[in-house]
């Protein structure tokens, strides 16, 4: 029986970097800065605004600079930014964001298809990105995905999980985001794989990142919150999708992760109108409705 639940739960909003990053449509650079701004509003802490990726790779973030110089920024609101390489920082650095995020992946082929690197070779990589970073006064958090599945190979064995979280944690990043990139994870694998991680690290350091392709997220995030992970991130809307992770859906929406934890009595903090009114928003500029239980129910009560 879960019974561990806490008082009180951050979410972390990625919408505006995973959940348009996949988009065909190429939302504008006045609409994203309007969305973010509406995001600012509604009590959230942390908002990832974009990704200092080559635009040739994720051209629906081209914007980046212009988005992150756009953006009213409110106190006691983190800023953060994806940023893969030197060049990245350089002008996330620029743009002036409170943190820089780095990725990698725990599969050799994924990685591969991410970031064009084999795992060894992204390491350093990822390391001056992480200790520039914190010489310039900007916080770090690294990324891990493909922690419960590969597209490509499966099962992920979960030594390789402890080795790239070891080494990104070396680096001197602040927290871990373990990704369940094509949304494969289940309860027990959940159970399991946190068992392992919580012995190695402490859980104030760690966060989840489910995606709900499978409709399993919610349930996964019990099983956390049991565990005593109390950081999640998710999209407003259901948004998101991973480019090199084919059939992936979003991430769990934050509109429903946040009616799931206040029905429980955990408290986020975080304003569910304001949050409903920005997630109509993104649905209408991206012309097409999101997967978010919360505003289909929105939607058929008018």
């Amino acid at each position: 029986m879960l019974t561990n639940f806490p008082t009180s739960v951050t979410i972390k909003e990625v919408g505006p970097r995973d959940g348009l990053q996949n988009e065909q449509a190429f939302i504008s650079t006045e609409n994203k800065i309007s969305w973010i701004n509406q995001l600012s509003l509604t009590g959230l802490k942390y908002i990832e605004i974009t990704s200092f990726v080559n635009p040739k790779w994720i051209p629906a973030l081209a914007d980046a600079v212009e988005v992150a110089k756009g953006i009213e920024r409110i106190p006691g609101v983190t800023y953060t930014a994806l940023v893969p390489n030197r060049k990245g920082l350089e002008q996330a650095l620029e743009a002036n964001v409170d943190e820089v995020a780095v990725f990698m992946s725990a599969s050799e082929t994924h990685n591969q298809k991410n970031i064009n690197k084999s795992i060894e070779n992204t390491f350093p990589l990822l390391k001056e990105v992480v200790e520039d970073s914190l010489k310039a006064g900007k916080s770090s958090r690294g990324y891990v995905s493909t922690v419960f599945g590969c597209p490509y190979e499966g099962i992920v064995d979960i030594e390789k999980v402890i080795r790239v979280s070891e080494t990104l944690f070396e680096m001197g990043i602040g927290e871990l985001s373990l990704g369940d990139t094509i949304g494969a994870a289940n309860p027990k694998q959940v159970q399991d794989v946190l068992e392992a991680l919580l012995r190695r690290f402490p859980a104030n350091k760690l966060a989840l990142h489910f995606h709900d392709t499978r409709g399993t997220a919610l349930a996964n995030i019990l099983v956390s919150l049991d565990m005593g992970i109390t950081t999640f991130d998710a999209s407003l809307g259901g948004l998101g999708g991973c480019p090199y992770a084919p059939g992936a859906s979003g991430n769990v929406a934050t509109d429903d992760l946040l009616y799931m934890l206040n029905s429980m009595g955990i408290t986020t903090g975080l304003n569910q109108e304001k949050l409903m009114s920005a997630s109509r928003f993104i649905q209408d500029k991206v012309g097409k409705p999101l997967p978010s239980r919360s505003l289909q129910v929105c939607g058929l009560n008018g």
